[in-house]
């Protein structure tokens, strides 16, 4: 279920080739986007060098571990942006790949979702881990709590992911679920909270004050039969779309065999930074509310299922 517009461009697309460029297309399993077609359109990228000489990894030195821009020099870091989340205020989209897991897919015990989260060109910019013990994994299933790192290439943690423990019932508005963002670790950036709705998927993504900032909603089925599944974000009067988050179609295997996923944000390029912390936050949550399969049991389809 699609929201109307898209083909008017309500969005920017700030990069040519990028895979939302024509919404009604999906693009081919596993992101095989086509990502050495021309240079890097960003003006630096967080790369795996290390830190400048006399300088630890703490963040407030010298950007050591930032690949410089090829022309113009660097750019100054922008004021009031979280340390480590530089670069997403020169993007408006990104791509998050579950990676296997081969004692998951074999014999279906539960192990600690790992993601890696890529820009449209297919370059890592950051890597997250769902922390939690075993109980709660096999257990608990797709409803349960964890805490979420998600760092950046040098290693440093520049998000952290919050879940409590929920249940599931579409007649009880106390067990909606919901995530705490925090960037840094131990600061409170935004909360990402389901609006009860009898059969669609919604959700409200809130400030640090939680005011509510953005809405996402989903198909009454949220379930990917050869096709994506796309939430659509829109503005806080929940009229206007401005992105999605997509779950997309990684090809039948995959999809039958294993517990991995494929997910890409589009956002506009000048959303506050806080708040596209928070939409990847709302994509993991996404991930477990309706992808996620523990041992034999199939994804949820629905808010209620």
């Amino acid at each position: 279920m699609s929201a109307p517009g898209y083909n008017q461009g309500p969005y920017p697309m700030s990069q040519p080739g990028a895979p939302y460029d024509d919404p009604n297309q999906a693009p081919p399993p596993g992101f095989n986007l086509g990502y050495n077609q021309g240079p890097p359109t960003v003006m630096y990228q967080p790369g795996p060098v290390g830190p400048s000489p006399g300088h630890g990894p703490e963040y407030g030195g010298p950007p050591g571990g930032i690949s410089p821009a090829p022309v113009g020099g660097s750019p100054a870091l922008p004021v009031g942006v979280p340390p480590g989340l530089e670069y997403l205020t020169q993007i408006d989209q990104i791509l998050i790949h579950q990676k296997v897991e081969l004692l998951e897919a074999f014999i279906g015990f539960e192990t600690n979702n790992q993601y890696e989260i890529k820009n449209s060109l297919g370059q890592k910019i950051y890597k997250a881990k769902e922390k939690n013990d075993c109980c709660t994994r096999n257990c608990c299933g797709s409803l349960r709590s964890f805490d979420m790192k998600i760092k950046d290439n040098m290693d440093r943690e520049v998000i952290r992911l919050i879940r409590p423990f929920r249940c599931v019932s579409c007649c009880c508005p106390c067990c909606l679920q919901e995530m705490e963002v925090q960037a840094p670790p131990g600061t409170t950036i935004g909360y990402i909270k389901q609006d009860w709705h009898p059969f669609l998927p919604k959700f409200s993504i809130l400030g640090a004050n939680k005011e509510t900032l953005l809405k996402l909603e989903g198909p009454c089925f949220a379930c990917n039969c050869c096709g994506d599944v796309n939430f659509e974000l829109k503005g806080k009067d929940g009229d206007t779309p401005i992105g999605r988050i997509s779950k997309q179609w990684s090809g039948l295997l995959k999809e039958v065999f294993t517990d991995t996923d494929n997910f890409g944000i589009q956002f506009p390029l000048d959303l506050d930074v806080k708040m596209k912390a928070v939409l990847m936050g709302a994509c993991f949550l996404i991930d477990f509310m309706f992808f996620e399969k523990v041992g034999d049991a199939n994804q949820r389809s629905s808010v209620f299922s």
